[in-house]
């Protein structure tokens, strides 16, 4: 958000616009052509229509009979490491070698501290990106400012939003550039770490039976880690072909990332999720399938992508300082601030150009005491327009309409894409519509859906990846910090912690994330600021002789009431949002609003920490 409740100002959580509390009498809905109440009467019976009593518990851990949905499906047998365990000692171990990890290991580089292990249970680095190699796979968010350090590396992106596999490469130039790969430990999870107060070291112990001693850890599993299945009834039974999409199986499709998917021929194939995975791939699937079921709950708002090539004449004018002006620039509008260009100038950003429209049309009668009720009509706008789009793509009237999402924009991450909807034109493939009820049952040759069956030869799981459950579940891994206290048990009611990076009882442990911290739509831009936070305060130990740090009990509890109170500020808009995992399934519990990000946004958190550090006395830290 960017104003605290009652202000007038603009307030936004994730990138949503609400109204902060203020209502006004006056209406900016003239020649709008639409009626609001009726709009907001909709999108809540859309809602209601989607409710789940289960909340998140309506998904299932991939353990057990599913464990191979989380299997590495890219090393090659001869790729494959065998080693002894690893008994040394680090300066630091960093878990995780996604763009956290990289960004956490390039910072602490630059600092001056390379004495580092980043362990990864992949076989490379790259996080999300080595994982999500399914057709289609590209960034949804600017390339040019999505991918981190290109100043750094003197990279730049071929396209606007860039494809995977450009992506994984830039991961593993990122580990080169920094001597990343040097220490780095693949194939390896981590399963727990315990610390030691007499020796003042944390040991981290793997499932090879590693047994590192480390003065500081950085944790940084990422919150797309962990693949999730629907609990649909009669899961395990299906015998059929299935995988999930971040383990996309091409032995079975054929084909590679760029699509081709010749070993879908003659095949039936269904999958189940309509999300921003789901919308890059189904083109694919659509034109390589015999049959394609696209089984759908809630519509994704799918708006323009309008990829480009890089323009080289552009990218040699760049002036130093230009990829971190562009990032804050993107953050700025996309929290609800205001700025005199738009550099990025997409579908994220374009609500801007709506609420000065209808700003416009006000005239003088325009107050800062309507701003949130302006942002609102500008998200019905926007909207509207994302609806129109397909009308006038999909030729089906029932399935058009099947496909247009009414909620507001930011409910769910908006998606972009030119090709996913006119796949639906495809006489191959049909949209299976549930109308907000979900699958009904997975028998062993298929989906039920609205009392039919849909066989088919593979069923894959566009289902995305645990954001609600716990953070030693999603990570696989739990911490034992002072006295055996473990962080599982710590965080069994509520998530506690300092900026989102510290938490009392655990010396010398940081956290990379967004949880208690800064979200933006743009996530590599947070991982940055908190990668840079982190590395900065071991550099201050290092600098000040002193070799524990620990979040104070009362920094700690000032900072969990701060994240508290400041949610309550998005309560009416989550809870007025059709269910996702923004909303924790529509169940916004006082548990999931401790465990959101700091309700003030992005631009707030991280002037906040920059502030604290040019503070420089490291206040709401025990240092010893």
């Amino acid at each position: 958000m960017n104003a605290g409740s009652g202000s007038g100002r603009l307030v936004t959580q994730n990138g949503e616009w609400l109204s902060g509390g203020v209502t006004t009498t006056e209406s900016p809905t003239d020649d709008l052509g639409f009626d609001p109440d009726a709009l907001r009467d909709k999108y809540r019976r859309e809602r209601d229509k989607r409710l789940r009593a289960d909340g998140n518990d309506q998904y299932i851990e991939v353990k057990g009979d599913f464990a191979y949905f989380v299997d590495d499906p890219y090393i090659e047998d001869d790729e494959r490491i065998e080693r002894e365990p690893i008994t040394d000692e680090v300066e630091v171990v960093v878990i995780g070698g996604g763009f956290g990890g990289l960004l956490a290991g390039a910072r602490l580089a630059e600092a001056g501290i390379t004495d580092v292990h980043i362990i990864e249970k992949g076989g490379g680095f790259g996080g999300t990106w080595y994982w999500n190699r399914y057709p289609g796979a590209m960034c949804d968010i600017e390339s040019y400012i999505y991918l981190p350090l290109l100043e750094e590396t003197g990279f730049m992106p071929a396209e606007k939003y860039t494809k995977a596999k450009e992506i994984l490469s830039h991961s593993r130039a990122i580990g080169e550039h920094y001597g990343l790969y040097d220490n780095a430990i693949f194939q390896t999870e981590v399963l727990g770490s315990e610390w030691d107060e007499s020796t003042r070291r944390w040991t981290v112990r793997t499932s090879r039976d590693d047994a590192i001693r480390a003065r500081f850890i950085i944790m940084s599993s990422g919150p797309l880690h962990r693949p999730k299945l629907p609990g649909i009834e009669g899961i395990d039974s299906y015998r059929g072909h299935s995988f999930h999409t971040s383990r996309w199986d091409y032995d079975y499709t054929g084909g590679d990332p760029e699509g081709n998917l010749t070993g879908l021929a003659g095949k039936r194939i269904g999958i189940i999720g309509t999300g921003a995975t789901a919308v890059q791939c189904v083109p694919h699937l659509g034109a390589a399938a015999e049959q394609l079921y696209v089984f759908q709950r809630t519509p994704s708002s799918i708006d323009v992508r309008d990829n480009s090539l890089t323009d080289p004449e552009w990218a040699a004018s760049l002036e130093p300082g230009w990829h971190r002006e562009r990032m804050d620039n993107f953050n700025t509008l996309v929290s609800g601030g205001f700025t005199d260009k738009d550099l990025v100038m997409d579908g994220w950003t374009s609500i801007i150009g709506k609420f000065i429209d209808i700003a416009k049309k006000q005239g003088d009668g325009f107050s800062i005491a309507n701003v949130g009720q302006t942002m609102e009509l500008a998200d019905y706008v926007k909207m509207n327009e994302i609806r129109s789009r397909v009308d006038s793509i999909v030729t089906d009237v029932d399935t058009a309409e099947a496909l247009k999402p009414w909620y507001r924009q930011f409910c769910k991450r908006p998606c972009f894409h030119d090709e996913y909807l006119d796949t639906f034109n495809h006489a191959n493939v049909e949209l299976v519509n549930t109308d907000g009820r979900g699958i009904d049952s997975i028998t062993e040759k298929g989906i039920v859906a609205n009392g039919v069956e849909y066989e088919v030869d593979c069923l894959i799981f566009a289902t995305g990846f645990e954001v609600g459950t716990s953070y030693t579940r999603r990570s696989g891994m739990d911490l034992s910090g002072v006295g055996g206290v473990t962080l599982g048990d710590k965080w069994d009611t509520g998530v506690r912690t300092f900026h989102g990076a510290f938490s009392h009882g655990f010396p010398n442990a940081f956290i990379v994330s967004h949880v208690q911290g800064g979200f933006t739509a743009n996530f590599p831009h947070n991982l940055d600021e908190v990668s840079s936070h982190i590395a900065y305060v071991i550099a201050e130990l290092k600098a000040r002789g002193c070799d524990r740090v620990e979040a104070t009990q009362e920094a700690e509890d000032a900072w969990v009431d701060e994240i508290i109170e400041t949610a309550r500020d998005a309560a009416d808009f989550l809870e007025s949002c059709t269910p996702g995992y923004y909303n924790n399934e529509g169940n916004p519990s006082v548990r999931a609003v401790q465990n959101g990000s700091y309700g003030k946004g992005s631009l707030e958190f991280f002037a906040l920490i920059d502030r604290w550090r040019q503070d420089g006395d490291l206040a709401g830290l025990d240092l010893s």
